[in-house]
């Protein structure tokens, strides 16, 4: 085989470049453009302010639970008036005295409350679990093997 000049290798290659991309150059289209369409509706604006009642406001409610199973006793009674507000609501606590809160709210008095306590603080004796068991396993018995020959 007959080595080949450097300069001859090198034209070679820049004439296979040349032949190879003989197609003619076309610049990429474009991007798409968009424009968002005009909305065909006219929203009111926002408004931030809570329109004024029609009336003064006038409810009232209660709701009791008592489950014996569970021991859950407790319950809620309001009635409201405009701006007088009164009711109460009580919860069985866990020392077995009723807890009663009765509150009022008149205007801008804010929030009365007065707290009432029904029965005496029990606190049983907690019960123990006697006295604590005994975990002896019996001694273990070894037996000396006695060899066999067969």
């Amino acid at each position: 085989m007959i080595p080949l000049p450097p300069q001859l290798v090198l034209l070679s290659a820049l004439v296979a470049i040349a032949l190879a991309d003989n197609a003619p150059y076309r610049p990429s289209p474009p991007p798409p453009t968009y424009s968002a369409p005009t909305p065909s509706y006219r929203a009111p604006a926002p408004s931030y302010n809570a329109p004024q009642p029609v009336s003064p406001p006038k409810y009232d409610f209660s709701w009791n639970v008592k489950d014996d199973y569970s021991g859950n006793d407790y319950g809620h009674q309001e009635a409201r008036d405009g701006y007088d507000t009164q009711g109460s609501y009580y919860v069985l606590l866990p020392d077995g005295r009723l807890q009663e809160v009765t509150y009022t709210v008149n205007g801008d008095s804010g929030f009365v409350a007065q707290v009432n306590y029904q029965g005496e603080a029990q606190y049983p004796a907690q019960q123990g679990y006697g006295s604590a068991p005994s975990y002896q396993a019996p001694a273990p018995s070894y037996q000396q093997p006695r060899p066999s020959y067969a």
